[in-house]
């Protein structure tokens, strides 16, 4: 008897992430603006990381399209074999993302994969009809629980689900308001639930907010004991996030909370970079450090959130001046932290065991995982770095 043939619509966001680097903290109606600041579009590599591993099993799978940018081009570069069932607008817009959603089902697929964020999720989710989605990851904004962790992770759960050995489990469809966001205030809403392919390991968790006494009180003793260590007359990059904004607040700095800003010496050099900002400041600094904090319960500290700080950002500081903070109960929640910075050599040698300050003086030891390596979850150890020892 033959064997079962999986098939997958699959589309692309050609636009998708192309804010994020840019400091515009989201694509949506700003493809031009992003462009504008120099952006380049991401989407289409990562989905071609994602496609390259299911072409090792291509005689398993058939997978239905839209035209150009929008799959095709990717699908006929991976050598899989595909229909074209939508013929994209140029340049395309949400329309066409829910014209192809709707040929997809015409065809009867078993799984549809797309790439994008959280807006390209809920034109998916909107259209899908409780066929099971997942997403690549390649936005700004991935708040929603359909993304795997990586592209290549969403190959291993595509491939799972198809297989059969995988189930689909409902999950969350959550986006921003992207105006708010910009200016500095966070406000999800739930828009839809959907079904995923789900394996814990490989799928992100919707991300979550923490709020507590306890938990303020460890967000003022990480920042009394930060404004310490950030007296050596380093530049310090400060990460997006609520951890990262109280310190700044304890120096009498006004923090761009989903941004990415720069302080030395107590006082705010630039804010709101982006990464070519940062890049420009580095030439004339003679040491710089970077600060970041874990999003939410999907554990991200590269990839996600603080775009900006990319992966040429982050050799060009050094690995060694990465300082991880995050409170106690943020921390326990998390098996691990992520790092998906686009750079797989990046990613490896951030993997591994590293300190996380957690309190005044205090740390733990928490592992660092490159979320592309999923077939290699025990990594060599990273030297542990804790921050006033790395000068």
């Amino acid at each position: 008897m033959a064997e079962r043939v999986g098939k997958i619509g699959f589309l692309i966001n050609p636009i998708a992430g192309m804010g994020g680097a840019v400091g515009l903290k989201g694509t949506d109606g700003l493809a031009d603006v992003a462009k504008g600041r120099g952006a380049k579009p991401q989407a289409a590599e990562r989905a071609k990381a994602c496609l390259r591993r299911l072409a090792k099993e291509a005689d398993q799978l058939f997978f239905f399209t839209a035209s150009g940018n929008m799959g095709e081009d990717a699908l006929r570069e991976c050598g899989l074999e595909y229909a074209l069932v939508h013929e994209a607008s140029t340049p395309s817009s949400s329309e066409d993302t829910s014209s192809a959603c709707r040929s997809f089902l015409e065809n009867n697929i078993d799984l549809l994969i797309f790439c994008g964020g959280d807006g390209t999720a809920r034109i998916v989710a909107s259209a899908a009809n409780q066929v099971p989605i997942l997403g690549i990851p390649a936005g700004v904004k991935m708040h929603s629980g359909v993304f795997a962790i990586s592209p290549e992770a969403a190959a291993e759960l595509a491939l799972g689900f198809i297989r059969g050995e995988l189930l689909a489990r409902e999950t969350e469809i959550v986006d921003v308001d992207e105006d708010l966001y910009r200016s500095g205030e966070l406000q999800t809403k739930l828009y839809a639930t959907a079904r995923t392919p789900y394996k814990p390991v490989l799928v992100q968790e919707r991300k979550r907010t923490y709020s507590s006494a306890n938990e303020d009180e460890f967000k003022n003793q990480i920042a009394v004991f930060a404004s310490e260590f950030m007296r050596d007359g380093s530049a310090y990059i400060l990460g997006a996030g609520t951890t990262t904004a109280r310190i700044a607040e304890l120096l009498g700095i006004e923090k761009t909370l989903l941004g990415v800003d720069v302080v030395k010496n107590g006082k705010l050099m630039a804010k709101d970079v982006s990464e070519r900002d940062i890049l420009n400041l580095l030439e004339g600094e003679r040491s710089v450090k970077i600060i970041l904090s874990p999003i939410g319960a999907q554990g991200f500290i590269l990839g996600r959130g603080s775009q900006q700080i990319s992966a040429e950002v982050m050799w060009r500081v050094g690995i060694d001046n990465l300082i991880i903070i995050s409170t106690p109960h943020k921390l326990a929640e998390l098996p691990h932290l992520l790092v998906d910075s686009g750079d797989r050599i990046l990613d490896k040698a951030l993997s591994g065991k590293r300190r996380v300050v957690t309190g005044y003086r205090i740390a733990q030891l928490k592992k660092i995982r490159a979320a592309t390596d999923i077939e290699c979850p025990l990594l060599p150890e990273a030297p542990t770095i804790f921050p006033g020892n790395n000068n």
